[in-house]
């Protein structure tokens, strides 16, 4: 059993690892192609109109929400409240004693 939970934390944290990676990934992608878009806006028009704004919101927004999730600053809905929900629901089954809940009961 030690074994077995020794592994599953490996698995966890090599999972983190994994997203914490993607982060850094995608925030470097995120400042070096928008530095690019903004000489190529200051080359063109010199500020008169910044359209790369646009992209650096637009991806500003998912890179948020993937720091939000790599960095786990989710108070809500985070992967404790995921293995919480899914003991909740093993331990449902085993009192009904069921495998899967019907549905019919509740037309």
């Amino acid at each position: 059993m030690e074994n077995f939970d020794r592994e599953n934390k490996y698995i966890r944290a090599k999972e983190r690892v994994e997203e914490l990676k993607k982060f850094y990934a995608s925030l470097f992608w995120y400042i070096v192609v928008n530095a690019f878009l903004a000489w190529l806006n200051y080359y063109t028009n010199g500020w008169t109109y910044m359209w790369f704004l646009w992209v650096v919101f637009g991806w500003g927004i998912g890179l948020v929400f993937q720091a939000i999730s790599a960095f786990r600053l989710s108070p809500f809905m985070n992967k404790d409240w995921e293995e919480r929900k899914i003991r909740e629901f093993m331990e449902e089954e085993d009192r009904d004693g069921t495998d899967v809940k019907r549905l019919d009961r509740w037309e």
